[in-house]
């Protein structure tokens, strides 16, 4: 078991992050055994897959109180104590004096029940009071594989306007085969979980993508809409195109590749990575969001990955107790590409982020991709303090 560091050790009020060794001997009482010290009203956990979620989850309604929700999911890839991390199983411990949270499961993503979703969404809703002093905030896990992101958060946010909702999509390390939800006690597919979490700490949304678009445009000329895939760019086979564009040969094209030459989409004055996640065997790519015939893309440049994230991370008004974060995958490979992992490990572990590597990443009423997106949840809150925005 791992602490978040000095804040933990003084006994801070804000969110505690143990992590154990997903092969190692019962992971669930090693996780357990540090999350008891905080009384948590709410515990997340990533990390974990199937049946193993399904024993965590058991061992942890076990040890902690009942009011405790509990909820989780698999990932790409964890973010604990000591930074970026595989093959472990990272638990948020969320101490009930200062949190309070609810869930709820939006199942059937395949067919999309939206008006089931909405009113389920302001029933839920309907039970927290509007209180000045606390902030309140959505969390979203949701099926990574399911294709639905972008429909479920429009949904979310038409909903609960006044929500500020943050998350990520589930993840199944480079498997891209299968992702499972935890909550309720059930461990699911096809499905979102939504929890809404009220908090009396000072809280701030933390967002960061180290991409700008480059003069390259293309326009998608032939897509399948339904699986997020074109079959052509600019009126040629999708990928022998985009290795054109990039001076990368056909036959290299890996998800590494792909995370440091990504899609951009313009709305309004910003641009939103639409990441690739493997080019298909027809010459198609396969894309990690919303696409369709006629949308208009631009090829992205990286920037730095270290410096720009550690400025944003800066900027909070007072250093933060935790961050919850949820970082794309495809960042973690580039960074690991340019041998920059370890040194974004140490900007994780300084600023106490935990949370996981993602398939996709949703905020502000949208999924996006290779983008970091976090809540930090910082000590007191007064008139100027910021809340989640």
């Amino acid at each position: 078991m791992m602490d978040t560091g000095p804040a933990a050790k003084e006994g801070a009020t804000g969110p505690v992050a143990v992590q154990a060794d997903r092969k190692g001997a019962d992971p669930g009482r090693v996780l357990l055994d540090g999350l008891r010290g905080a009384d948590p009203g709410l515990v997340l956990v990533f990390g974990a897959d199937g049946s193993d979620l399904t024993a965590l989850d058991a061992v942890l309604r076990a040890g902690l109180p009942d009011r405790c929700v509990i909820a989780g999911c698999s990932s790409a890839g964890e973010i604990g104590p000591a930074g970026y991390a595989t093959d472990s199983i990272v638990a948020i411990g969320f101490p009930s004096a200062h949190f309070r949270a609810t869930a709820l499961v939006l199942p059937r993503l395949d067919s999309l029940p939206v008006s089931d979703w909405m009113a389920a969404l302001r029933r839920l809703h309907a039970g927290f009071g509007p209180d000045p002093q606390r902030s309140l905030f959505g969390l979203l896990l949701v099926d990574g594989l399911a294709g639905q992101e972008d429909v479920l958060v429009a949904t979310i946010d038409a909903a609960l306007p006044s929500v500020p909702t943050l998350g990520g999509s589930a993840g199944d390390g480079l498997s891209f085969r299968q992702t499972w939800l935890l909550a309720q006690g059930q461990v699911i597919t096809n499905a979102a979980v939504f929890l809404l979490v009220e908090t009396d700490l000072a809280v701030s949304e933390v967002t960061f993508a180290h991409f700008s678009p480059t003069a390259t445009r293309v326009v998608v000329t032939a897509a399948i809409p339904e699986k997020r895939r074109i079959l052509e760019l600019n009126a040629e086979p999708a990928a022998a195109e985009y290795a054109r564009l990039t001076g990368i040969a056909p036959d290299a094209l890996t998800p590494s590749e792909f995370a440091r030459h990504p899609l951009l989409l313009r709305m309004g004055r910003h641009h939103h990575v639409r990441a690739i996640s493997a080019q298909t065997e027809d010459g198609g790519l396969s894309l990690m969001s919303a696409i369709d015939t006629g949308t208009v893309l631009t090829l992205g440049r990286a920037e730095d990955m270290t410096q720009g994230f550690a400025e944003a991370l800066a900027s909070l008004p007072r250093p933060p107790l935790m961050v919850l974060g949820f970082d794309c995958i495809l960042r973690r490979l580039a960074l690991e590409r340019e041998g920059l992992g370890d040194q974004m490990s140490d900007l994780l572990i300084r600023y106490r982020v935990a949370g996981f590597n993602t398939y996709g990443e949703q905020h502000s009423g949208m999924h996006v991709n290779q983008t970091f997106v976090g809540l930090a949840f910082m000590p007191g809150t007064d008139p100027t303090a910021p809340r989640a925005a």
